[in-house]
């Protein structure tokens, strides 16, 4: 169905409303799939901070957090981080003006972030 004019609460019988569906008007890629504002960066310098991150990509938008990953053991970074961009623009803008290029003497790989895929972990069990 194709509406060629703004929708109003006039086109909805009397006594109802329109929902709002979340995710329903997030950006879209060019395949048209949702376009996510998290981003993974990779190939960082072990010298990299989320002060750095935050100041490198805010050039591209509001940056809403910055969480360089770390060895549990010995605190140390482990060369990747997370940052997350207010909107989904913001983000595909950062991806094409920051994947690839010299950050910290390194060359950075910056892509969407994917979900965490469950399983991994767990031992097999005992023998009889």
């Amino acid at each position: 169905m194709t509406i060629d004019r703004e929708v109003s609460d006039s086109d909805f019988p009397s006594g109802t409303r329109p929902i709002h569906v979340p995710g329903s008007n997030s950006s879209r890629d060019e395949q048209g799939n949702p376009v996510s504002s998290k981003l993974y960066v990779g190939n960082l310098s072990f010298n990299s901070t989320e002060a750095d991150l935050k100041e490198l990509f805010s050039q591209h938008g509001t940056v809403e957090s910055v969480a360089v990953i770390t060895d549990r053991e010995t605190g140390r970074a482990r060369g990747f981080a997370f940052v997350e961009m207010s909107e989904a623009s913001a983000a595909q803008d950062a991806i094409r003006a920051l994947d690839g290029n010299e950050f910290g003497g390194r060359n950075i790989k910056v892509n969407e972030a994917q979900d965490r895929r469950g399983g991994g972990g767990g031992g097999g069990g005992g023998r009889y």
